[in-house]
């Protein structure tokens, strides 16, 4: 089970979701099942029959790009706002129950990322990370860096770790039972906003760029070996933006 306050599911908002399905296809090799009216048509992408991710239409009226939505765990949704909006952040609508699935909520934390929180009761998330085709990463970049790091330990208690802290790099990972699994940079002089973003496995960077734009994705930032190993930022077709790692 996913630690509480860590990344237990992604999913992506996209505005043409038949192409959304035919490009993780075929950049991940994801199958996918989609849900019945009571579920909106929600799409579970999965690898080797494996929930990873999943996928939504977006709604016009929702008034937002297409693009990827990082959830954390919690065993209590309510008390989880109750301490995000006592901590200064808010909400974006509703507690929503889904039936048989467990219970969320889209919440915007004082620096503008939008978060998701799940509450699981019956789906517990992705069922692999760390391999080719599923999340090996979730980054949290932000324009207050230390307004960011207090605010969410304080809604949940993250244990957190400086990997970095120098005027041109600041990097703090969460710990979970001792192990990193989400990071937060300190992004005032690079970004405009501040937003999660997902790291997805591949066995080979390189020729996974040539298939995104081969299927009509962009290179946001090429491939480059890192401390971390060799990474990429992509967009898909409709501008949802992700990041490729490599993993063996």
């Amino acid at each position: 089970m996913t630690p509480l306050g860590a990344p237990i599911w992604i999913d992506l908002t996209t505005s043409d979701l038949d192409a959304a399905m035919s490009f993780y296809g075929a950049v991940f090799g994801w199958t996918f099942e989609t849900a019945g009216p009571e579920y909106g048509g929600y799409v579970t992408a999965l690898r080797d029959d494996r929930p990873v991710a999943g996928l939504m239409a977006n709604d016009p009226q929702w008034n937002a790009p297409d693009g990827w939505t990082t959830y954390l765990h919690t065993a209590d949704v309510d008390a989880t706002l109750a301490a995000w909006h006592a901590a200064g952040g808010t909400s974006c609508g509703q507690v929503m129950d889904v039936p048989a699935k467990g219970r969320m909520a889209v919440a915007t934390d004082p620096a503008g990322a939008v978060t998701g929180l799940w509450q699981p009761n019956g789906h517990n998330g992705f069922e692999i990370v760390g391999e080719a085709g599923s999340p090996v990463w979730h980054q949290l970049t932000v324009t207050d860096y230390r307004g960011a790091l207090d605010f969410y330990t304080s809604v949940f208690g993250w244990e957190t770790r400086a990997e970095a802290d120098t005027p041109e790099f600041r990097y703090t990972n969460a710990i979970f039972d001792g192990e990193p699994l989400l990071g937060v940079m300190d992004g005032a002089a690079v970004a405009d906003r501040s937003e999660w973003s997902v790291f997805l496995g591949t066995g080979d960077v390189d020729k996974t760029l040539e298939v995104i734009t081969g299927c009509g994705g962009k290179i946001i930032r090429g491939a480059e070996d890192t401390p971390y190993g060799r990474l990429a930022a992509v967009s898909d077709p409709t501008g949802a933006g992700f990041n490729l790692a490599a993993v063996q």
